[in-house]
């Protein structure tokens, strides 16, 4: 495995640093890396200890100064050339990222890409940290509003996105003056050492201080719930689970801290009678299958008119027989394994749940068992029709299967069917009739956080807030104002008068 050497990778590694640094020492845990995509043990990591955690969150608190004093734009040259470090390393990285998770290598090398095209479009935000200017209705008086670093900024991330949710978090956070500690999956952790390598030469390069970029792998009751009730840590990012989400949320509460939630969600797309369907089958499939339907953006759920229903199950009965199920790293193939055993666990069981709740599979819904699938993680993409009251469409499986549901009817009674879920992250309309779009653009359509038109579920570009509501959490990151999230937002009065007017016309004398 070459791309492991280029990306200077060994068999036994720390999964603590502070920047350049990385911190180990014996008697600590071993986290053990197996390869979903052919079950070998890759990597052994050693784990942060209690002591670990206090280091990296020392280092933090004396590079903030430092960093916060930096121009933004200084910062943003930062950010600038770790873009450019990434574009050297994509092919190793991107390759690394398939290996561990099991997604196709060209979502790999898309994942990297993300990350780069974040630093490219934190280049120029680190430029328009924009503030606001108003009216007083005091005379001689001015009023605005400017914008400071928070901090420190806890990174928690999932297996899925091993490298771009750092990126959508730690390059806004970097151009704001913020320093981040990164948590990642313990699922994904070597992709997440690689990146940081990555980073250490640039910081190493521009002579910075350790603390300003940090990485600390560890479970949750030695390293995630510290920063969820750490005080000096006022920001935390978590992605993964609505379970965890609601966890987490309670303890930064606890202490008044914030949070950026990207949760769970049960995603739908609305097939109409005015359907291209050149466009919306390519788009159901790879919503579908795109990661092993191991993205928060997998479209789940695919509300069909009746009076298309069943010519778009045989097309999509057709394209799924083409899929091809094998090694991500080969470009044949459409679709790599499971992220691990508990994944395969939790996709048999919601199989199960669909007979007995009534439903029908219609293709797939087996665990693959030849040769070449040794890792036991490989399995069917499934199509099963149900009905959209059943509790397991109600649920979201990180699995491969999608849940097609007939409509009759106005696209109103589709557009209830979306938003009866209990999460809202994304969600799309197939159509080309203007009055059906606009409807589920409306404030009666669509409750999600993304609400796309003849385009499918996933594949969000950075240019855009990502995140959703209700029970996704109703976080936002990457584009448009999401910057706001990193920062203290601070009201500012000056009165350049020599007299001392009082706001609402109150008067107050003093002899």
């Amino acid at each position: 495995m070459n791309f492991l050497d280029e990306l200077y990778l060994e068999k036994n590694m720390s999964g603590t640093s502070t920047g350049t640094m990385w911190l180990s020492g014996k008697g600590k845990k071993q986290l053990l890396v197996v390869s979903p995509v052919d079950g070998e043990a890759f990597a052994n990591i050693t784990t942060a200890s209690t002591r670990n955690y206090e280091q990296v969150l020392e280092q933090a608190q004396k590079a903030f100064p430092i960093w916060r004093s930096i121009p933004a734009p200084g910062r943003g040259e930062i950010v600038r050339q770790i873009g450019l470090r990434l574009r050297d390393f994509k092919l190793p990285l991107g390759t690394l990222i398939a290996y561990e998770t099991g997604k196709p290598l060209q979502e790999g090398l898309g994942e990297v890409q993300e990350v780069i095209d974040i630093c490219d479009y934190c280049v120029g935000q680190s430029r328009m940290l924009y503030g606001m200017t108003t009216v007083s209705e005091r005379p001689s008086h001015r009023l605005f509003e400017q914008y400071h670093p928070l901090g420190i900024v806890a990174i928690i991330t999932a297996f899925n996105f091993p490298v771009a949710v750092w990126g959508w978090n730690a390059m806004i956070a970097a151009i704001c003056g913020d320093v981040t500690v990164w948590k990642p999956s313990s699922k994904a952790p070597v992709s997440a050492i690689a990146l940081q390598k990555i980073v250490a030469g640039v910081l190493e390069q521009n002579d910075l201080p350790e603390g300003i970029f940090s990485l600390i792998i560890g479970d949750r009751a030695t390293i995630g719930e510290r920063i969820l009730e750490d005080k000096r840590i006022p920001l935390v990012s978590f992605t993964g689970s609505v379970t965890a989400g609601r966890i987490a949320a309670q303890k930064v509460a606890e202490r008044l801290g914030k949070t950026i939630l990207e949760l769970g969600g049960n995603n739908s797309i609305i097939v109409t009678e005015f359907a291209d369907l050149k466009l919306a089958v390519p788009a159901i499939v790879f919503g579908a299958v795109g990661t092993s339907g191991q993205r928060c953006t997998t479209t789940r759920r695919l509300f069909i008119h009746e009076s298309c229903y069943s010519k778009v199950k045989d097309h999509l009965c057709r394209a799924y027989a083409s899929l091809k199920v094998g090694n991500p790293l080969l470009e044949a193939n459409h679709m790599g394994p499971l992220i691990d055993k508990n994944a395969v666990k939790a996709y048999r069981q919601a199989i199960k749940g669909i007979t007995k709740q009534g439903g029908k599979i219609l293709f797939g819904g087996n665990v693959l068992k030849k040769k070449e699938y040794a890792s036991q993680c490989y399995v069917e993409p499934t199509l099963a029709e149900v009905k959209s009251h059943f509790p397991i469409v109600r649920e979201e499986t990180f699995a491969p299967i999608l849940y097609l549901i007939s409509y009759v009817g106005t696209v109103e009674n589709a557009i209830t069917m979306n938003n009866e879920v209990d999460q809202g992250l994304s969600s799309a309309i197939f159509s080309t009739n203007l009055n059906q779009i606009e409807t589920f653009l409306s404030a009666k359509g669509s409750d999600c956080g993304i609400a796309n038109v003849n385009i499918g579920t996933s594949g969000a570009e950075i240019g855009g807030a990502f995140g959703g509501e209700k029970d996704t959490g109703g976080g936002r990151e990457c584009g448009s104002d999401a910057w706001k999230s990193y920062m203290r937002r601070q009201t500012v009065t000056v009165n350049y008068g020599s007299e001392l007017p009082l706001a609402q016309g109150i008067r107050f004398k003093i002899e």
